[in-house]
């Protein structure tokens, strides 16, 4: 039996967390290589796709719906899961749902099988979303921020590639083959984890033959190995918050515009500036790339920034002023009015960054996080299909775009509580009206 106090047992143990660490960092930009591929992987290549499935406005709304309803519910269940399953465990699965959706979506042969494929593609990416954050930390708990803004800047850069490939792809080979190719991306992010999870299970099994004598050290490793979870006091507090409600409408109103944007832009972009589908494609890839720079400028600015209000309000103006050239001179500058209105969501990295600045306590910070990501992306999943109905209703594509103006009216109002420099547990220990 190994001497723990042997140097050769030490100098081991470090080898193994270090090749631990290595593998967990391939994992993390492995995974979020994965978790925004299926997005906008459709919008560009509708109209092959509907050669073989027919799909309306309104279903092409409820594609579009999909990603941030799904990211809401199967965020929300994340945690429930935590009591069942470890976090390797969970990434696992979920990185296996969106493998087996992207396949099962380029098989697809009626839009229903291609929603269902789609939920489930995003079911696994909404687990994932809530997953990385703890993976971070337990893994490399002293560069928590650094391992957080190169996740999310490879999100955004993986963003802007599907619609890039997606025509060319479609015209070459097919729209099928363009759909499920990425399921190659989910089956390389599974390997790291699979062999994680394997010396886990080895390391499990150490721990329960070992001495009583470490039971409580194990038991502590074996805690930080699950998701955390807010107290329910915790939660309904959060619930009833100004600042809370403010970040999950402010959240919400990114996402709606963004999500919207994702489903619809390639058509709007065809019909009002006159592109080509492939052109339409660039131009949807030049919108997401467009948040590579904020995901890595957002952050740092804003945790060095007393009030944040400068940051909301250039989000705003980006947004009016590329909603506005589309609808005024669509086909003048296209390609600068996409790249506007791409900025506009530089507030979704502004919001998950005072996730941690906006809150004083671990249990603070995952509740806040949960209830405006839930609020944020339930109100998101709204844009594609209110969109939809619209441009069926009315034939074109002004109203729509005048729509998503108005969504703008929430950012005005919640943006100054966002801006203000108060903590989410300020509110909770405000002095009783009769206390003296």
């Amino acid at each position: 039996m190994p001497n723990p106090s042997d140097p050769r047992s030490g100098q081991a143990a470090a080898a193994a967390r270090g090749g631990g660490r290595a593998l967990a960092l391939a994992g993390i930009v492995l995974v979020a290589v994965n978790l925004r591929t299926a997005v906008a992987a459709l919008s560009p290549i509708f109209a092959q796709i509907s050669v073989d499935i027919p799909i309306t406005s309104v279903g092409v709304g409820l594609l579009g719906t999909l990603p941030p309803l799904c990211f809401a519910v199967f965020g929300l269940l994340a945690p429930a899961l935590k009591r069942h399953l470890r976090l390797e465990t969970l990434l696992i699965a979920a990185l296996c749902a969106i493998l087996i959706g992207h396949l099962v979506r380029g098989l697809a042969p009626s839009y229903v099988v291609l929603a269902l494929a789609s939920v489930l593609t995003f079911a696994g990416m909404g687990v994932a979303n809530v997953v990385l954050p703890p993976v971070v930390k337990k893994y490399f708990p002293a560069s928590i921020g650094a391992l957080t803004s190169v996740y999310v800047t490879i999100m955004a850069l993986f963003s802007l590639i599907p619609p890039l490939v997606a025509v060319p792809v479609a015209e070459s080979l097919g729209w099928r083959v363009s759909v499920s190719l990425w399921a190659v991306l989910a089956v390389v992010a599974i390997i790291p984890w699979f062999t994680l999870w394997m010396r886990d299970r080895r390391a499990t099994a150490a721990s329960a033959a070992a001495a009583t004598a470490g039971a409580a050290a194990s038991a502590a490793r074996l805690d930080a190995d699950l998701l955390p979870e807010a107290s329910p006091v915790v939660v309904g507090r959060v619930w009833r918050s100004p600042l809370a409600w403010s970040m999950g409408l402010l959240f919400g109103a990114t996402s709606l515009n963004v999500y919207a944007a994702f489903a619809w832009l390639p058509e709007i972009l065809i019909d009002l500036a006159g592109a080509s589908p492939a052109q339409a494609g660039v131009l949807l890839s030049l919108y997401a790339g467009m948040g590579i720079p904020f995901s890595l400028l957002v952050p740092v600015l804003a945790s060095r920034m007393r009030s944040v209000a400068p940051l909301i309000a250039l989000g705003l103006i980006f947004y009016v002023l590329g909603y506005g050239g589309l609808l005024l001179a669509p086909a003048a500058l296209p390609w600068l009015w996409v790249a506007l209105a791409g900025a506009g969501p530089l507030l979704f990295p502004l919001v998950l960054v005072l996730v941690g600045l906006r809150s004083r306590t671990p249990e603070g910070t995952v509740a806040l996080s949960g209830f405006t990501q839930g609020i944020g992306y339930a109100l998101g999943a709204l844009g594609p299909l209110v969109v939809g109905v619209l441009h069926e209703a009315s034939g074109g594509w002004q109203l729509p775009i005048v729509f998503l103006l108005l969504t703008l009216v929430i950012v005005v109002v919640v943006g100054p509580v966002v801006a203000r420099p108060r903590m989410l547990e300020d509110d909770w220990h405000r002095p009783s009206p009769t206390a003296r």
